[in-house]
């Protein structure tokens, strides 16, 4: 696995989220800093090798570390490198909280549909991890979250009811850029993105040859995409070949399929499944995108 010069980029430096979750001693963790807009494209930009990172869906969730959540993150960068996956929805008074659901039943001590609560009311809830364990935590604001993540990994913002004008504002409010990239929807909101702030890179669903050769002609620079291929791992070797050929690498979700034996106790241990995962990098993928961000990303090599 080779060694990205924007990790030198991943080094260990001390937390202060060991407090919070019961540790008695300073704990470490991995750092992502492209430090420019340039470097987080000369970072995801594809080199022939997969990067020796994960992208931690809702952020990595475990026992005790709910999804979406700025303590999980912490937890997350102790054991790899990731890139972080977060959610973004409105609250009724206008602020942008990371929350996957509508509503709050899943994932918080709450009721009903985030869109229904101020911050302040909702603040007042605790996260739940995926158990349905209480947690110390509370929902984070969006500008919470990129105030967090500097210096320390990516965040890649996801759409929910939050618009990409919006998004690409937040990042642009937080001169973010180097450190943040939004989730798109659809071909339309790539050109958006990219005529709002051509320094904002993107993930883009590329499910096949057509799409991928379509984008180009829309005037998408390739070098602002990460190609998101699929959840079920495209057959079509000319797709990754094509994308790779543009100077992109592609990003494949296991969210879906190999996490769940793991998740579901169907699989007791990663290291059974290690096969199943680097065919889906021989099969062209450069980055997997993981419900268990902790256990796959140093048995990948991100450690």
């Amino acid at each position: 696995m080779r060694r990205h010069p924007f990790l030198a980029a991943v080094v260990l430096v001390p937390l202060s989220f060991g407090v919070l979750v019961g540790s008695q001693s300073p704990r470490k963790s991995h750092r992502i800093d492209p430090q420019t807009p340039q470097g987080l494209r000369q970072l995801l930009a594809y080199t022939g090798t997969p990067l020796p990172l994960v992208s931690a869906h809702r952020g990595g969730v475990r026992r005790g570390f709910p999804e979406n959540c700025l303590a999980t993150f912490e937890e997350t960068l102790q054991h790899t490198p990731a890139i972080m996956e977060v959610d973004s929805r409105y609250t009724q008074d206008g602020a942008i909280v990371l929350h996957h659901d509508a509503t709050l039943e899943r994932t918080t001590t709450g009721q009903g549909h985030v869109a229904d609560f101020t911050l302040a009311e909702l603040k007042q809830l605790n996260l739940k991890d995926a158990e349905g364990n209480v947690t110390p935590f509370t929902i984070p604001t969006l500008d919470e979250a990129l105030m967090w993540a500097r210096g320390k990994t990516i965040l890649v913002l996801d759409q929910k009811d939050v618009s990409v004008a919006e998004r690409v504002r937040k990042i642009a409010d937080h001169n973010a850029e180097a450190y943040a990239m939004v989730i798109v929807n659809s071909f339309k909101d790539a050109q958006a993105c990219h005529a709002l702030n051509a320094n904002v890179m993107m993930e883009v669903m590329i499910p096949n040859r057509e799409k991928a050769e379509e984008i180009g002609r829309l005037g998408i620079p390739w070098q602002n995409v990460v190609a998101f291929v699929g959840h079920t791992p495209p057959e079509d070797a000319a797709l990754y070949e094509f994308i790779h050929r543009q100077g992109a690498c592609c990003m494949m979700g296991t969210s879906r399929n190999l996490d769940r034996q793991i998740i579901t106790g169907a699989v007791a241990d990663v290291k059974q499944l290690e096969r199943d995962y680097r065919a889906f990098l021989e099969r062209g993928a450069d980055i997997i995108e993981t419900d268990i961000p902790a256990e796959l990303g140093p048995l990948l090599g991100g450690s």
